[in-house]
């Protein structure tokens, strides 16, 4: 399966930019939030995502920086994916 995931950092931010690139691109199924990204707690819909994903699905986001702000954070969400043999991707 191909997911999705879309987050802006506050509640007046609106999540439909990303969330229509992503449509366009083909992902159906997409998980957005509006939380700060600057960890990884409160970030539930990314939390229940990670936990959903099996072997050979693909998850995409339109920017690196939406799905982490933090080098240690990337490399800690890649090594979940890597575990779980999860392809991770954005969009071009």
């Amino acid at each position: 399966m191909k997911y999705g995931y879309a987050r802006v950092s506050t509640t007046d931010q609106s999540l439909e930019l990303q969330e229509e690139a992503l449509r366009k691109a083909g992902y159906e199924i997409i998980r957005g939030e509006k939380v700060s990204g600057s960890s990884r707690q409160g970030r539930n819909k990314l939390d229940i995502l990670l936990e959903f994903l099996r072997a050979g699905d693909y998850l995409v986001v339109s920017r690196i920086d939406r799905l982490a702000r933090s080098v240690s954070d990337l490399q800690d969400i890649i090594r979940t994916l890597e575990n779980k043999k999860v392809s991770l991707g954005k969009l071009s």
